[in-house]
């Protein structure tokens, strides 16, 4: 990293929900062997949350999303920031854009599709310029689903010499719950639509953060058994996001698994009737729609 940066890393939204998790691991792990800082609107709350996650005499930086001189203030002085402020679609890209200008690199929790579209569409060329690597859904959506992959690949490469043409992701089990972040970026994507319909033949395009389009895609939209395990899968909730991710690695790789590459996620449900029961019942419900969904600011224990 550039030494000549006060910090090496900035945490943007470090009293919400999400970035007083990153904020408490990182002085948990690192203490004063890393040069960073917490980063918000509200004084207050970023020294509230510093005290009680013990994160001494961090630095604290005022910056506002609808403030583009803080903003700019804050990119200057970091090598690298990551945000956690959400939706990004209703926050985010005055962050982006000045990151992309400034050469400064860019880490988000982002799951939303169409604002990453916009995003590469806008900045992509001036982040090329300036050196800024701006890094999209570096959070469970979809870290652990595109490095699965790539560690795939890079073992069917390792025994045959050629990667695998197709990757099946299968879930069985998770374990945590989402986030009220998680919940308002969803409705925020959902409610963009009304003003933007052009939207849905991105969000449904596994290609759309590609660059181009690509052979078509195993359906994951419905249940069905899946004979390769013998059981009964149904859609997986974080495909949306994860796969268009995976297949933009595999772009920004200079097709390193292949342009006719086939991937898709599903989760396992059972065997037998009652596996067929559970996803049909999967398929037609959402953990982020209904009365009990938390709000922003709001999220599981850490247990």
């Amino acid at each position: 990293m550039n030494n000549e940066k006060e910090f090496s890393l900035v945490v943007f939204g470090a009293s919400g929900f999400t970035g007083r998790l990153v904020a408490e691991y990182l002085a948990a792990q690192y203490g004063d062997n890393l040069k960073w800082a917490m980063a918000g609107r509200n004084e207050e709350k970023l020294k509230s949350v510093r005290e009680e996650i013990g994160a001494g005499d961090a630095p604290i930086i005022i910056a506002d999303s609808d403030d583009e001189a803080s903003l700019k203030n804050m990119v200057a002085r970091a090598d690298v920031v990551l945000t956690t402020t959400g939706p990004y679609q209703l926050y985010g890209e005055g962050l982006f854009k000045a990151c992309a200008e400034a050469g400064t690199h860019y880490v988000d929790l982002c799951g939303e599709p169409g604002w990453m579209y916009d995003m590469i569409g806008k900045y992509q060329d001036t982040a090329s310029k300036t050196g800024a690597r701006l890094v999209f859904s570096c959070g469970f959506d979809s870290v652990p689903f595109d490095l699965g992959v790539q560690y795939v690949q890079n073992a069917a490469i390792a025994k045959w010499g050629v990667p695998a043409g197709r990757v099946r992701c299968r879930v069985r089990a998770m374990n945590g719950e989402f986030s009220g972040g998680t919940a308002a970026s969803f409705r925020a994507t959902v409610k963009s639509l009304e003003t933007r319909p052009e939207l849905f033949n991105v969000l449904i395009d596994p290609f759309c953060l590609a660059g181009k389009a690509g052979p078509e895609q195993p359906a994951d939209n419905k249940p069905y058994k899946d004979d390769v395990l013998g059981a009964w899968v149904a859609p997986f909730i974080m495909a949306a996001i994860n796969t268009k991710n995976v297949h933009r690695s595999n772009a920004l790789m200079g097709y390193a698994y292949g342009e006719g590459f086939l991937y898709d996620e599903m989760m396992v449900t059972g065997v037998g009737d009652e596996g067929k029961k559970v996803a049909e019942f999967v398929s037609k419900t959402s953990p982020l729609e209904g009365e009990n969904v938390p709000q922003p600011g709001e999220g599981p224990s850490k247990e």
